[in-house]
């Protein structure tokens, strides 16, 4: 049955036009994202905890499977409740799906923690965001082939899914820490955009980044169900997250009836072991927070993506919101993760370091310490921001793993035989 909530205006393609088969424009744009290298990448991306260091943690991939699967049930669950929803008009669950599924794929090695050291390397360059380097990977190197096509040719809606961010990087009155497109990316908004102008009022202040499709707010709604519980669960899983530490974290904020309630559950999960079935069960009562508004603005009238928004109850965002909070006070800012953000700070410099002496400003004795078709793209660059932004996607573009083993072969005399090459 033909979906009428979407129009050739959201399947369109960026790029070039895609072959039509038997799947719908937005299964295409799952699938593609699902076959990617940069999605295999995930499985060794930090989420909370580094790669590797803790098997049955999450990474990046199951994080992101994780929001997916919620995005998707938020689809179901508003359809669900009928009006102005239908068989025939609803929000589609491939695309959604897609969206969620992508919306990682741009960050680097070591979690945030590797996205603030590039974005300090790259302020003198256009900066380095996250959720700007997806945008990068699906519009510019995702299966790039030797005829010139690049990205994966996704549609409208899906690029205008993993914005959820609009502001370029020199629209602010300051350089950014995040929250922002690379300026060379305003093409594509133009034509997330459709070509239509942005209103002047937009510019101000945050008013363009809190500007979203309905698709973009049930991702970040699912991204954030989804690591403000299970950031939690990992955290009391790895011993970060202890009843005297949160009991000592909550005497220096001030909790409320209602926060006491949510620490009273927490302290009995644990104690009766069933934390899991409790979180697992509040990530249902997060998708049920859920309903849809009418909206006007400047693309309301062309999709139905701007037409609708999406409402959360207030008493579930403050829930997230306080989860959140906690996770970033105990686990984030603890010491060993803090040493550990040192570590990857050192590892990038190090390696930046490296890049640039050997490929931008060359001086004496010159090695290639990387792969020759990285080496062929900086040399291809004419300006040194453009030889920047190549060394920054090779970095960001690293596992946990792959980015340990190449610092080691570089700078730890008892790494290098023959068998650590690989």
């Amino acid at each position: 049955m033909e979906n009428r909530f979407y129009t050739s205006f959201d399947t369109d393609t960026y790029g070039a036009q895609r072959k039509v088969d038997y799947r719908t424009a937005f299964q295409i744009d799952r699938d593609r994202i699902i076959h990617a290298h940069a999605f295999r990448k995930l499985q060794s991306k930090t989420q909370v905890f580094l790669s590797g260091e803790y098997d049955f943690y999450r990474t990046r991939l199951t994080h992101s499977m994780e929001v997916a699967q919620i995005g998707r049930s938020i689809c179901h669950y508003l359809l669900s409740r009928g009006d102005p929803l239908d068989d025939s008009f609803h929000i589609d669950g491939d695309l959604v799906e897609a969206v969620c599924l992508a919306h990682d794929l741009g960050h680097p090695p070591f979690g945030h923690s590797g996205e603030r050291t590039l974005q300090e390397l790259m302020g003198r360059w256009g900066g380095f965001e996250g959720n700007a380097q997806t945008l990068h990977l699906l519009t510019s190197t995702m299966f790039q082939n030797n005829a010139g096509t690049r990205g994966m040719l996704p549609t409208r809606a899906l690029l205008d899914g993993v914005l959820k961010y609009k502001k370029l990087f020199t629209e602010f009155a300051e350089p950014p820490r995040n929250h922002f497109l690379y300026d060379p990316q305003e093409c594509v908004r133009q034509y997330v955009f459709g070509e239509r102008p942005i209103p002047g009022e937009m510019n101000e202040g945050e008013v363009l980044n809190a500007f979203k499709s309905v698709e973009c707010q049930i991702m970040d709604w699912a991204d954030d169900a989804a690591y403000s519980l299970n950031d939690i669960v990992d955290g009391v899983r790895a011993g970060f997250l202890t009843q005297e530490r949160i009991e000592l974290w909550a005497a220096g904020q001030a909790i409320d009836s209602e926060q006491q309630d949510w620490l009273d559950q927490l302290f009995q999960s644990v104690r009766s072991d069933r934390l899991e079935i409790v979180f697992a069960q509040k990530i249902g009562g997060f998708i049920t927070a859920c309903r849809l508004r009418k909206r006007g603005n400047f693309m309301s009238d062309l999709t139905n993506r701007y037409r609708f928004e999406l409402v959360l109850s207030p008493r579930a965002e403050r829930e997230a919101a306080f989860y959140k909070k906690m996770a970033n006070d105990i686990i984030f800012e603890s010491p060993q993760l803090q040493q550990m953000e040192h570590k990857a700070r050192r590892v990038l410099l190090d390696l930046w370091q490296s890049c640039w002496r050997n490929y931008v400003e060359r001086s004496g004795r010159v090695i290639n310490i990387l792969p020759s078709n990285v080496g062929r793209l900086i040399d291809s660059e004419s300006d040194v921001k453009g030889k920047a932004r190549r060394i920054c996607d090779w970095l960001a573009g690293l596992t946990d793993g792959m980015i340990v083993r190449t610092y080691r072969r570089l700078f730890d005399p008892e790494f290098g035989s023959l068998r650590d090459l690989s």
